[in-house]
């Protein structure tokens, strides 16, 4: 799984949690000045997740308001973006002599090496945590002109939209999740963070051609790879159909893939496949028939699935689900199917 470090203040008496809580704030990346009326007892965790050319960090805690002040600044300077979901409760940011009110599913933008103001107040009138997320991103990483930073600075922009929900759903999900997914991995989705992160700054400002081509293309091509993985069950789905919801020509979108291992309508096929392979083995649907099932994941003539999975994996989708309950039945998976029925 993903490396992930955590730290707990609930492990020590509530007496300690607050100065336990400093003392994270202290070492981390853009030291904060912190007030809170919680510090008879301050319950709070973060988590950090390391993706090579950015880091997660998850954040809970009671209501508090931070200030990094020019004096921090000159004594630490970590060069670096933050750029913050709220999860849950409300944030206020404040740079540039701009101000913001977010409220969950919304972004905020900062720069760790100016003074800013940031506070979080959780909800039911603190009676909750507060919760945010924030992907901390290098000075040197973020592929975007810092003079055109700067009207974006203390701003909200949408998580809940276009490229900011996919953002969201990607912090969110790997945050989360750290555990379904491999050490080697990290990079990978690091470079898709930062390429996401990217064109949300780069729609936010005045040209989008801030943003480097390469990383748009990413950008899009990972927008176009959820949507294919939210629609699978339609068996409408096509490429004209992506292309249109997209708002690009079906030209672009081959293009898109050019890169890839398949062409669009193989990278569709081969994830319908994937779905239909992993309920197959499901005991829970052992009862339910193969065609529901293949019909579930896009594929609605019985015929034309069965000869898709035989071509694919070499033998029949029965003989495949008979796998786990009967392995010594299956000698060689190119040998002929047992049971040379297309479907149940």
């Amino acid at each position: 799984m993903l490396h992930q470090s955590t730290v707990d203040t609930t492990v020590v008496a509530p007496a300690d949690r607050f100065g336990m809580w400093l003392d994270l704030v202290a070492r981390s990346t853009a030291p904060l000045r912190i007030r809170t009326e919680h510090t008879h007892d301050f319950p709070a965790r973060a988590e950090f997740v390391d993706l090579g050319p950015i880091q997660l960090a998850t954040y809970r805690y009671p209501s508090l308001d931070a200030t990094r002040t020019g004096k921090l600044v000159r004594q630490s300077d970590p060069e670096c973006y933050l750029l913050a979901l709220t999860v849950d409760g409300e944030s206020a940011a404040s740079q540039a002599g701009r101000r913001s009110t977010l409220r969950p599913g919304e972004f905020t933008f900062y720069d760790g090496s100016r003074p800013h103001d940031v506070s979080h107040h959780g909800a039911d009138h603190g009676r909750r945590l507060a919760n945010s997320v924030v992907a901390i991103i290098p000075h040197s990483a973020l592929p975007l002109p810092p003079q055109r930073l700067s009207p974006l600075l203390g701003g909200r922009m949408s998580g809940t939209d276009g490229i900011g929900a996919l953002l969201a759903q990607y912090l969110l999900q790997v945050t989360t999740h750290p555990e379904q997914y491999h050490a080697s991995d990290a990079a990978r989705l690091g470079t898709i963070g930062l390429d996401l992160a990217s064109t949300l700054l780069g729609r936010h400002l005045v040209a989008e051609d801030a943003v480097p081509a390469e990383v748009r293309r990413r950008a899009l091509l990972t927008q176009i790879q959820a949507y294919v993985q939210r629609h699978l069950g339609d068996a409408t789905l096509s490429p004209q159909v992506i292309a249109d919801a997209h708002h690009i020509s079906l030209r672009t979108l081959h293009r898109l893939f050019e890169a890839e291992e398949s062409t669009v309508a193989g990278y569709v096929r081969d994830l319908r496949l994937a779905r239909c392979r992993h309920d197959l083995l499901d005991p829970a649907l052992r009862q339910q028939p193969i065609q529901a099932i293949a019909a579930r994941w896009g594929f609605r003539d019985k015929a034309h699935f069965s000869r898709v999975f035989r071509a694919t994996h070499g033998m029949a989708p029965q003989t495949w689900r008979s796998a786990r309950a009967e392995p010594a039945r299956i000698v060689n998976s190119s040998a002929p199917a047992v049971n040379s029925d297309p479907a149940d």
